[in-house]
């Protein structure tokens, strides 16, 4: 199965159903009020952790996700109905990040986690909303919200208890076949394993662990040489680390220095995984070189503090005392705090009662002016400019936010252009 751990998405929550604008008419009530009921609110863009997908490759066809509208408001006062959540089902371990940004949004690593990502928009109010005893008939609506509409970023880290590191053809791949069900292609060149594999591995006592066969590491890898951050990316999340060398050296290079080096990539890339657990694997161990280099590597790991084991992963030689001391190891260490990450905005209620941010005005390469402002974007987006009295509503607020007198104090002139959203209009005084 191909493996994919990197995806760009688009995603659009479902925008607000539009108000109505309608009075009652009924036999005997001939001057029946305002009767328009409110839009339904739009399908919420979440994001939930599926047991059954293990890597991104669905991502790979399917890149844009749209929610639902919300339905529209309808006479009687008749709210429109909401629009269902649009669930997009991601493995275990995925990053959701926002492409602009780089801004980490969702830490997926539960089966049946949720997040939401785009919130969608509010339905637009009705004209029975806006009845009061200066207007007892209006006879405008809002229309609906936009929702929320984003660029992401998917990556998936490997959720793997223990991580198998070394430099290719070291054995990697006919460890994690000789103590779990797992079966990478195993061949006689480097970087075989292309891909990060996953094993579960039984230990004795009726408890098991995951183990990751991830795709060898080389000089540089930190700076993105070789498989890079592919390779470094999944060690992040294990928790223990199997370290293991080629103690027969058979390929020319000393098991030794092949150690150092490979922590000096680790501690280069990330000092958090360069401090984790290490257990020093001497691997094909059946070979006559190995015995020779062994008293060394020994002696390398009683300088740094380590467990050694020697094994050979092809005759399935020492595997069950490394399996034990693995798994052991595992129950003592404490599962590490996750960070948390940013919370996702989500929207007031309603744009005049919202936080007030600043008004900003810019100039664009036209030396067109743009006003720049969370409530009055929304409330533009959200009026109805073919109703005269919508209009003088939007004029209103206008005033009462001193938007005149900040773009004449930018200079504006007669006949100038001035944005907001995705309006645009000629100024007047």
């Amino acid at each position: 199965m191909q493996f994919i751990d990197r995806a760009k998405i688009s995603v659009k929550a479902g925008d607000g159903g539009k108000g109505k604008s309608a009075f009652r008419r009924e036999k005997f009530i001939p001057k029946g009020g305002p009767s328009g009921g409110d839009g339904g609110r739009g399908a919420d863009i979440v994001f939930v952790v599926d047991r059954n997908m293990n890597t991104l490759l669905d991502f790979r066809y399917h890149r844009k996700f749209k929610g639902k509208d919300g339905g529209n408001g309808d006479i009687k006062n008749m709210t429109g109905a909401n629009a269902e959540p649009c669930f997009i089902k991601v493995p275990p371990g995925t990053l959701v990040k926002d492409a602009e940004t780089g801004a980490v949004l969702a830490d997926l690593t539960e089966v049946g986690q949720q997040a939401v990502i785009a919130k969608a928009g509010r339905g637009g109010r009705g004209n029975a909303r806006f009845s009061n005893s200066a207007n007892r008939a209006p006879t405008f609506a809002e229309l609906g919200e936009p929702g929320e509409s984003k660029e992401l970023l998917l990556e998936l880290k490997l959720l793997a208890d223990v991580g198998l590191v070394g430099y290719p053809s070291v054995g990697k791949s006919s460890l994690i076949t000789a103590v779990s069900a797992a079966r990478p292609e195993v061949a006689a060149y480097h970087f075989t394993t292309l891909v990060p594999v996953l094993g579960v591995v039984q230990t004795d006592y009726e408890k098991n662990f995951v183990m990751a066969d991830i795709p060898g590491l080389i000089e540089g890898a930190a700076d993105g040489a070789g498989l890079g951050h592919d390779f470094l990316r999944h060690v992040e999340r294990t928790r223990l680390i199997l370290h293991l060398v080629d103690a027969s050296g058979i390929e020319g290079r000393d098991p030794v220095e092949d150690y150092y080096r490979i922590n000096a990539e680790l501690k280069k890339y990330s000092e958090k995984i360069a401090s984790r657990t290490q257990i020093l694997v001497a691997n094909k161990m059946d070979l006559p070189e190995a015995a020779e280099n062994l008293p060394r590597l020994e002696a390398l790991a009683e300088k740094e503090g380590i467990r050694i084991f020697a094994v050979s992963a092809a005759a399935r030689q020492g595997l069950k005392e490394l399996v034990d001391y693995v798994g052991e190891t595992l129950e003592a260490l404490k599962e590490e705090p996750q960070e948390k990450t940013e919370e996702v905005r989500v929207y007031d209620a309603s744009f005049e009662t919202a936080e007030e941010d600043a008004v900003t005005i810019t100039r664009n390469d036209r030396a067109d002016f743009i006003v720049s402002n969370k409530a009055l974007e929304k409330l533009v987006a959200m009026t109805n400019f073919g109703n005269d009295e919508a209009v003088r509503r939007f004029q209103y607020i206008w005033r009462m936010k001193k938007i005149d007198a900040l773009l004449k104090e930018r200079g504006i002139k007669e006949g100038m252009t001035v944005h907001i959203g995705d309006m645009e209009f000629e100024y007047r005084e």
